[in-house]
């Protein structure tokens, strides 16, 4: 247990399942206080923050659309308002919206990845900025994916190509907000067992991932928590523009 993280205001986008989910679930564990992101799930968000009280915890949902920046500015102001403060930003929400080939990749398609990828993260922080330099120890960990190094799976290319942005603007922002005592550091994920599969990757292609990672399996959500929980506590001090990759040995520098 990482017992600084105990009372900390974690906002955590895209919480109400897969990865954001056990994102919230560990912090909670930590005893921080928890603002589960949700845009239109607004069941499973609230079951989870259900959970979380059941528990012993602390954690409020709240809806927000990511890409919007007044509905951005409204989470944050709310975050404040419940808790008083903002601690730490898990910049999870992220979508492939469908998997297509790039000669049939409409502009639609295109701007909605780096929408809910990319924009979000560029919104989000911005306007979490003046809290978290408030903050004794802030940290922002932005959730990448290892497409974003390999090119990504069959019909990925704009999924992939925004998360490369996500691990780029996660070394820039580390680089300018070390002055304000806030560290940023990502997570590539590899092929977890997530809702996000279940909806975008079919039997053949999710078997094709498979085959490609050398332990033999998928991740699983809790396992990525576990990392980002580490890059956001004090353990992770002396990390800074870090991408830590996540799967299983199956891209490997």
């Amino acid at each position: 247990m990482y017992t600084e993280l105990k009372g900390k205001v974690v906002l955590v986008t895209g919480a109400s399942t897969g990865i954001g989910q056990a994102v919230a679930l560990k912090f909670a564990e930590q005893q921080a206080k928890i603002v589960v992101n949700y845009n239109s799930n607004e069941q499973k968000a609230q079951d989870l923050v259900k959970q979380i009280i059941e528990n012993g915890g602390e954690a409020i949902a709240i809806q927000a659309d990511v890409t919007n920046r007044e509905s951005v500015n409204s989470l944050i102001a709310s975050t404040v308002q419940h808790f008083g403060s903002l601690d730490i930003l898990i910049n999870n929400a992220g979508s492939m919206v469908s998997r297509v080939p790039f000669e049939q990749l409409t502009e639609d398609v295109w701007n909605q990845v780096y929408d809910i990828n990319v924009k979000s993260i560029y919104y989000v922080t911005q306007a979490a900025l003046p809290h978290l330099k408030e903050s004794e120890s802030a940290a922002i960990v932005n959730v990448a994916s290892v497409a974003g190094r390999n090119g990504g799976g069959p019909g990925a290319i704009h999924y992939a190509s925004a998360k490369g942005a996500v691990i780029t603007l996660t070394k820039g922002m580390s680089k300018e907000f070390i002055p304000y005592g806030i560290r940023v550091n990502g997570v590539n994920p590899g092929v977890i067992g997530t809702p996000f599969h279940d909806k975008f990757s079919p039997t053949n292609v999710r078997e094709g991932f498979r085959n490609t990672i050398p332990v033999g399996r998928e991740g699983t959500p809790e396992e990525v928590a576990n990392i980002i929980a580490f890059l956001a506590s004090d353990e992770a001090s002396y990390m800074y523009g870090e991408i830590v990759e996540i799967n299983g040995a199956q891209l490997l520098d």
